[in-house]
């Protein structure tokens, strides 16, 4: 077309200066320059003929926006292609093409659709069991969308996990008889004065990474073409590369890339070789479509060729999350997770990237496989999952960790548990050791809400039943407001143990400490963020301010950072009081 538009260009400017010369029109110098010119034009247009047919032969027409990559490999063996050189300029004349726009790529993002739990009537239902749960992912995820300037979709967001995201500096147990310590702690609700929030905060011994036992690892890392942006395999890469320093001789290390096909990048090393590992981590590369299924199944065969007896066995999942072909459904690979952890072989996961990536399968996929689900949005982030927590996440102390509260109906009138909709538990299963729950590693700290009415306080969320005849046991004790169990097993058992500790009305205090308003002032975000129904008329700014009052300790500046995160999600979620109402909402 370029060609064609220089030869009508031509044509034109030399017929105008035809035209305007009044001497031009009968001499015969005039005819002669025409007759060249002519002869010109149709040399130029065969030219032009030949060279837009050869364009035309060497197009590769597709429905998608083809990676460079993908693009060398659609030619043909030998075939280079040269674009034909522009044309000369005419007369000084410039023209431009406008080249359509490029379609923004679909948001393919999924995430498990999910309601907040409701308000339970204590005389109805008294007792709440739910599963621990150590993961994180929702908070950097929706930190992620956040700083991008997107509203995060409210199933993205999670509130135990981003409550757990902090450190709150529960008790630790005095020694190793029990693997964790219980504290509970009760005050007025913040965002409404006649509740109550109860906080029961889990804290496991620790141990120096010097005394961790033997690890071996498998890295299995998606390097699909939709793992080749800038936030996916180059941050995955840098922040696998901060992990391996901390790895020691009795440690072993092997690499498992699956794109088109799974492959085997690094057998098993001993974690010292540093150089041998860093160097195969950097000779990856993103192309092909994903077939995590395969992957998986390399992932636990290197796992289990280098098994370590008494010692960590683990697979760490980094991916998008993007499974399309192989084995892709849920249904498939939940089940092959499941018989790898029943031997020993546990499961993390990590997501990296934007537009595609799919929480909920890696968060189901580390809920299985009794490992952590965390999301990297950031190097710092990458050293803070698998550098400052590595050692929580590869040495488990206490395995399905379940925590069951029975709430005292001649004290508490409804409560709520905040968060771990995905969590709870048939009371029945509380007792019952073959059902699986969540793992806790040496260190980690688990948080949990409760939101709880006082009888007679008059802020009952339920109404009052017409034909309920349910009462309180006359003489019923009214000394304490709930009890506290936990059951958990330690790792190679398969019997439970009990711990119990009963929460004192006595307990409840009007000046509750930093950590208690701090992790109140988050679950109240949370909630803001998925539509702000279950904290009365606290707003954005009683958030920030509570936190920015609460902050205490603040080494890594999560806490500040935290406060920034409020203030853009008010500026992003946050509808003025005088904005006009829309049709339908």
């Amino acid at each position: 077309m370029s060609h064609r538009l220089t030869v009508t260009l031509l044509a034109a400017a030399l017929l105008a200066a035809c035209q305007s010369s009044p001497t031009a029109q009968h001499a015969p110098e005039a005819e002669a320059a025409t007759a060249a010119a002519d002869a010109q034009l149709t040399r130029q247009a065969a030219a032009a003929a030949r060279s837009e047919q050869a364009t035309l032969d060497s197009i590769v027409v597709t429905g998608t926006r083809l990676h460079r990559g993908q693009a060398k490999a659609v030619m043909p063996t030998g075939h280079v292609y040269a674009p034909p050189a522009p044309p000369a300029p005419v007369m000084a004349m410039e023209y431009r093409v406008a080249h359509a726009p490029l379609a923004t790529p679909a948001n393919t993002e999924k995430y498990a659709e999910r309601d907040d739990n409701p308000v339970k009537r204590t005389l109805d239902e008294p007792v709440s069991t739910f599963s621990v749960d150590v993961d994180t992912g929702s908070y950097s995820n929706v930190r992620r969308m956040l700083r991008e300037g997107q509203r995060p979709p409210a199933d993205a967001v999670r509130a135990e996990e981003f409550i757990n995201y902090f450190r709150y500096g529960h008790a630790a147990p005095t020694d190793r008889s029990r693997p964790f310590n219980v504290t509970t702690e009760l005050a007025p609700a913040p965002w409404n004065a006649k509740r109550q929030l109860l906080m029961v905060g889990i804290k496991g011994y620790d141990v120096p990474k010097a005394t961790l036992p033997p690890a071996n690892l498998v890295f299995l890392l998606d390097t699909s073409g939709s793992m080749e942006s800038p936030d996916k395999l180059p941050l995955l890469k840098q922040s696998f590369a901060q992990l391996v320093p901390q790895l020691r001789r009795q440690d072993r290390v092997s690499i498992v890339v699956y794109a088109g096909s799974a492959g085997l990048v690094l057998p098993p090393t001993p974690g010292d070789r540093h150089e041998e590992i860093l160097a195969a981590l950097d000779r990856l590369q993103a192309g092909g479509s994903t077939n995590g299924g395969d992957g998986i199944r390399l992932a636990y065969a290197m796992a289990k060729q280098a098994f370590v007896k008494e010692g960590v066995n683990r697979v760490i999942l980094a991916t998008d999350g993007d499974f399309n072909v192989g084995t892709v459904s849920q249904d498939a690979l939940e089940p092959m997770v499941a018989d790898q952890r029943r031997s020993g072989i546990a499961l993390t996961t990590l997501g990296f990237g934007t537009g595609n990536y799919n929480d909920a399968l890696a968060e189901k996929l580390a809920d299985v496989g009794d490992g952590n689900h965390a999301y990297i949005d950031t190097l710092q982030e990458g050293r803070k999952v698998l550098v400052d927590e590595m050692q929580s996440t590869l040495l488990t102390i206490a395995r399905d960790v379940k925590i069951q509260v029975e709430f005292n109906p001649a004290v508490v009138s409804e409560y709520r548990l905040i968060g771990y909709e995905n969590r709870v538990l048939a009371n029945e299963d509380f007792a019952n050791d073959k059902v699986d729950a969540g793992d806790i590693g040496a260190g980690h700290e688990v948080t949990a809400l409760y939101e709880i009415t006082p009888v007679g306080s008059g802020a009952d969320r339920l109404p009052a039943l017409r034909y309920g005849d349910r009462q309180v046991a006359a003489g019923a004790p009214t000394d304490e407001v709930a009890h506290v169990r936990l059951r958990y097993k330690l790792p190679g058992q398969d019997s439970s143990r009990l711990i119990e500790a009963p929460v004192a009305r006595t307990s409840l205090t009007t000046q509750p400490s930093d950590a208690f308003r701090f992790a109140s002032a988050v679950a109240a975000y949370a909630d803001l963020l998925r539509g702000g129904q279950r904290i009365d008329a606290w707003d954005w700014r009683d958030v920030a301010r509570t936190a920015r009052q609460a902050g205490g300790r603040d080494p890594h500046g999560l806490k500040a950072e935290f406060i920034a995160l409020v203030d853009q999600a008010r500026r992003l979620v946050a509808v003025p009081a005088d904005a006009p109402a829309i049709a339908g909402e």
